[in-house]
Formats: C-alpha cells, structure tokens, sequence
C-alpha cells in the first residue's frame, strides 16, 4: 500500500480497520478535551470500559459471602485462576496445562529458575541479551551469586556491534556455540524492551538444547504483542507480567509457562507453596507436597481476586479479537509509523533514526531523536502525546492495535514535527 501523510488517508485507512471499533471499549486520558495519543502500552496498558464491572462482581460477591466467595461467589475464588488460563494460553501458543496466572514476573522468574538453572562444576553459565531490562539483569546475578559463582565468569551478555542498536542473531547463535560446554541456561527477554527488537525464539531455543542448555524467555514485552507458540517452539519456561500489553492494570497478576516435557517429572526441584498441591487433597493439610500435575505445582499462594479480575476482563477481549488479527494490524500500524517518521526526516534532516529492526518488531518503534534530550519528550507530553523516554535519546512509541489508530499515528507525527 502506498501511504499518504495527511488526516484525510489516516481517517480512511481507520475506517477500512475491522478491529477499530475496539478503540472504544477503552478508556483514555484526556488532553484539553481530547484522547490523548497513547503509545505507553509497552509500560501500562489502557484500561478496558468493564474492567470495573469485573471488579465489581467480586467485591460485591465479598461482602454478600464474606469468605464464602470462595465457594458461592458468581466466579468461585477457589478456582478463580483457572479463569484466566485457557485464553491465556492461547495469547503464548501454548497448552492449558503449561499456563499459570500467579504472582508477579521477577517473582515467576526466580520460582522456574530454582527448578531449571542447575548449575554443575562444568555447566554453570548463563547467556542473556546485553541491555536487559534491570530486573532481568538483577535476576540472573544474583541466581548466579546464589549458587556460589562469580558474576563476571558465569553470566554471557550479548551486545550488538560497536554502532549497531540490535542484537545480530547469528552472534547470539555464535555465542551459543562458543560456551555450548559450560552453557547451563540461556534467558532472554523475547523483546527487548529497549528498542523493541524481537528474537528468534524458535532457532535460539533449537540452537540452546543442542548445546545442552535449557532455555527461558521473560516475555513482558512479548505476551499480547506479537505471535508466541511456546509449547510448539519446544521453550522450556517463560514467564510475563500482565499490565503492559494485557491491560490489566498497575501491578497486575503475572503469568508463567512450562513446557509440557518437564510436568512429569516430579522431582523437579522447586520452592512449594500449598497452591501446588495437588487440588484433590490440598485442604487435607497433609504435611507432605504432593505437585500439581501442570504449570500450576509452581503456585505458592491463593489467587490475588482482584487484579486477576481485571486481567479477565482483558483476556475476554483478546479472546474475541484473537493474537493473527491484532498482529496483522500492528504490521501496518508501525509501517505507517516508519513511513511517517520518514516524512518527518526529509523536513527535518533526518534527526530522527528508528532502531526497532523492521522484520524484527512488534507493537513497538524506539526512535532515536538525534540533537535532542529529554525536553522534547517533556514538549510531547505538554501537547497530549503520551509515549516513553529512554535515556540518552530513544523516544520508545507502542501502538497498540486493540486501541490505538492510525489517526493517532498521523496526529503524532505532527506534533512531533512540530517540535524538532
């Protein structure tokens, strides 16, 4: 499609959007009467009109039943996880028995750690991307740490080329092969939050268990944004946090996978909690851990009601539209982004450089603004655009396609232009 850079095309390219209608069951910020542009859903997704209702249920279920909302509530609390994971699964490609929405995502990445980084005298090292996100970065030092080795020795950090933004996969696959002796885990965050690159799970995860490594993604900025088959792709864990793409609020539940290969084996070390236990006996209070069957043995705790009301009624949502629909219109959401940031150079001698690789990307564009600081996100934000700063000077900008249009796309670009 050859694109136009005026409101006009924008408004037609909106009208022909099956998923525009979406747009409305969503909440926005107000700028001076108006919806806000809001490119933060790879920090805090928008808030769904019914997410209230959800809530609401259960808070009135509460204080009809007092603590026998486990049982009589509309959607027993008891069980209430078991809720969110059909559709859950079906978000990260993978079976319902290897899916669990519990407690939060640096939480579950410690919890399968304990039961997949193993290190032994010879297989101890741990390959990452360079650039991770801090908590994935504080996670494995200090997994590492844990175990007796030293930081510097035991953890590989891939970085791109000197004057490359993005990872190459062949150096990551290099990598692999160079420490295929001593390499116990590979722990990537599938897309990296920084400039939105998005990784060959399946070839790193083939690449990994040939040389001997399990392998584990961190998906906060995957799950929701961009086609996962986890189970297909022969993963062995993940693990993701619910209030970016999902929108289901600050601080919302999180989710994790295991691969259906490793829930036979009950000996698989893990920290237990009685939400592991086996369901059919759990209130026995026996004192011996009898797992659960499924991802679920990894639970410590009862289910948090509240926030995984609100990631339902999001997941309902999801469920209706689908992960090849909203792909398929993230595609030409951020090609008509790239297109516009291209318009925006020719006027403005090319001070703007995207990162986020074009083949290689979901929701997200970062956006290098060269010649600038953080005043020209601060001027964004003062004339209702909402993305993200990234120190130095990478404006990181998520359309979402469950809300965001390319109407908001054209207004952005004009603004921005505006600006430089």
């Amino acid at each position: 499609m050859k694109f136009e850079n005026n409101l006009a095309f924008a408004q037609q390219l909106d009208k022909a959007d099956r998923l525009n209608t979406y747009r409305s069951k969503f909440f926005f910020p107000q700028h001076n009467g108006k919806d806000v542009v809001y490119f933060t859903g790879n920090s805090l997704g928008l808030q769904p009109k019914t997410t209230q209702s959800y809530i609401q249920q259960e808070l009135n279920d509460w204080s009809a039943f007092g603590v026998e909302g486990h049982f009589l509530a509309k959607y027993p609390w008891l069980s209430y996880h078991e809720f969110l994971t059909e559709k859950m699964a079906k978000i990260v490609g993978a079976l319902p028995e290897e899916t669990v929405m519990m407690n939060q995502l640096t939480v579950n990445l410690h919890l399968l750690m304990v039961s997949f980084y193993r290190p032994t005298q010879q297989r101890y090292k741990i390959l990452c991307e360079a650039k991770a996100f801090p908590s994935d970065q504080y996670a494995l030092q200090s997994q590492v740490k844990f175990h007796g080795h030293d930081i510097a020795d035991a953890l590989i950090e891939v970085s791109p080329r000197e004057g490359e933004y993005h990872i190459r996969e062949e150096d990551i696959l290099s990598a692999i092969e160079k420490n295929k002796d001593s390499l116990a885990l590979i722990m990537i965050g599938g897309v990296n939050y920084f400039t939105g690159q998005v990784f060959d799970m399946k070839t790193i995860t083939e690449a990994g268990h040939k040389a001997g490594a399990i392998v584990g993604f961190d998906l906060a900025h995957g799950a929701g944004n961009i086609k996962l088959e986890l189970h297909n792709w022969n993963v062995d864990f993940a693990a993701w946090c619910s209030y970016k793409y999902l929108n289901s609020g600050p601080g919302s539940v999180a989710g994790a996978f295991v691969h259906q290969k490793h829930l036979s084996n009950t000996n698989l070390p893990l920290f237990a909690g009685w939400w592991g236990h086996d369901k059919k006996t759990r209130f026995l209070m026996d004192s011996t851990f009898v797992p659960m069957p499924t991802a679920e043995r990894w639970q410590l705790s009862n289910a948090p009601v509240f926030s995984m009301a609100a990631c339902r009624a999001s997941l309902d949502i999801f469920d209706e539209v689908g992960m090849d629909a909203l792909f398929e219109k993230s595609r030409h959401l951020t090609a008509y982004m790239e297109f516009i940031v291209a318009e925006i150079n020719k006027e403005k001698n090319n001070c703007l450089q995207i990162i986020t690789p074009a083949q290689n990307r979901g929701c997200q564009i970062s956006i290098v603004a060269n010649g600038y600081g953080k005043a020209l996100y601060n001027k964004l934000i003062e004339n209702g655009v909402i993305p993200d700063w990234r120190e130095p000077n990478v404006i990181r900008c998520a359309a979402v396609p469950l809300y965001n249009s390319f109407e908001d796309i054209y207004r952005f670009g004009e603004i921005l232009k505006s600006l430089l």
